[in-house]
């Protein structure tokens, strides 16, 4: 895999405003217009059904800009969200006041002052940044020209700023660590080191017991609270597959190694087809498997930990010594053929996964093979 010296990796990086309270009127007016704008434009994009940047302009940018008395680039900022947002759900239905798009014309970033200037619905504000040294070091340098003006529910306001940070270069490895997802075990590596999921899973179950129990009220004090248990819920399930990624990208830098993943697409639906129960069934759709993916992914760019995506298929049946399929019986796995017995059959499929990422990242070397039309190199 070649490298480009020229590639780099976009970050958001969450900076703390220093808002005067007699300047937070405006910030309220400008994220109620601007969600304003979006609705309206949503509302427009379904009845027409236009899903196109351009067109969805000529059709809305007058109206929305004359009765939100937003600035001409907040109003084009709000048509991009909602395009944006489409592409990723299309079941939205509302925009809520809680954040405002920014580009290089809406706003600027002073390193020497370590400063901000927003445009809101009157004028340019500048405002200091409350920045610790993490923040520091990843703003230094930088010549910002985005970014999302952001009310956290304790009514405190964050500018999140996008950086483009290089990446360091990634070459071949024969060594590859091999990780296998799942929901008993979140993940397990082929270097034997696993995070169990039974605390998630218990969150997870206790969160949906007390939705239950919540959507049966239907007050708008019940929808409230339900919007609050499910940002914790999010936030908890977040920071278990950051501390996952953060451990696994730590272990194959030291290790000089690749990471290797099975590939999971359209893995719900497959097991959606499969007569379940309704737990089950909920379990397996909550399953963040992607996230977990996505987190490690933008670590690894960021440390020169190359990423290999394998087929998932017979990775568990599969054994690790001599590649017979042999007898998977919940977390044991044994094979007749070679012997190998009641082996843990999470970590089987690991030592499988890289042994197959050792053959996509250094094919020239022997080793098991695979389908490489169903390989994808990351």
């Amino acid at each position: 895999m070649k490298y480009n010296p020229a590639m780099t990796q976009s970050l958001s990086v969450s900076c703390k405003l220093e808002v005067p309270e007699k300047m937070c009127p405006q910030f309220e007016r400008t994220f109620e217009e601007f969600a304003n704008a979006c609705n309206q434009i949503l509302a427009v994009a379904k009845a027409e059904d236009c899903w196109n940047t351009t067109k969805l302009h000529h059709l809305t940018y007058y109206a929305v800009k004359a009765s939100t008395g937003l600035k001409a680039n907040h109003v084009c900022q709000a048509i991009r969200r909602v395009i944006d947002n489409s592409k990723a759900t299309r079941k939205i239905k509302k925009f809520r006041p809680t954040s405002v798009c920014l580009d290089a014309r809406t706003f600027i970033f002073d390193e020497d002052e370590w400063k901000v200037g927003i445009t809101l619905i009157e004028a340019r504000v500048n405002f200091n940044l409350s920045l610790g040294n993490y923040q520091r070091a990843l703003l230094k340098g930088q010549t910002p020209t985005s970014a999302v003006l952001v009310r956290r529910n304790d009514g405190s306001y964050y500018v999140n700023i996008v950086v483009e940070l290089p990446t360091q270069p990634t070459g071949k490895t024969p060594r590859v660590i091999g990780v296998d997802l799942g929901r008993r075990d979140i993940a397990t590596t082929s270097t034997n080191k696993a995070w169990n999921g039974s605390q998630l899973q218990f969150v997870r179950d206790r969160y949906s017991r007390i939705r239950s129990n919540v959507q049966r009220k239907r007050t708008r004090s019940s929808r409230k609270l339900l919007r609050r248990l499910s940002g914790r819920e999010r936030r908890f399930q977040r920071h278990i597959n950051h501390v996952i990624s953060k451990e696994l990208v730590r272990d194959a830098k030291n290790l000089g190694a690749a990471l290797a993943f099975e590939d999971l697409t359209n893995i719900r639906e497959s097991l959606n087809e499969k007569p379940r129960n309704k737990t089950e069934r909920r379990r397996s759709n909550n399953w963040a498997f992607y996230q977990l993916r996505l987190f490690t992914q933008y670590k690894a760019a960021s440390s020169g930990i190359p990423i290999v995506f394998v087929p998932a298929a017979y990775t568990s049946k599969t054994c690790s010594r001599c590649h017979a399929i042999g007898d998977r019986n919940a977390k044991k796995f044994s094979c007749k053929r070679c012997g190998l017995e009641h082996i843990d059959s999470d970590y089987n499929a690991a030592l499988n996964i890289a042994a197959l990422g050792a053959s996509v990242m250094c094919p020239e070397i022997p080793g098991i093979a695979c389908d490489a039309r169903r390989l994808e190199l990351g």
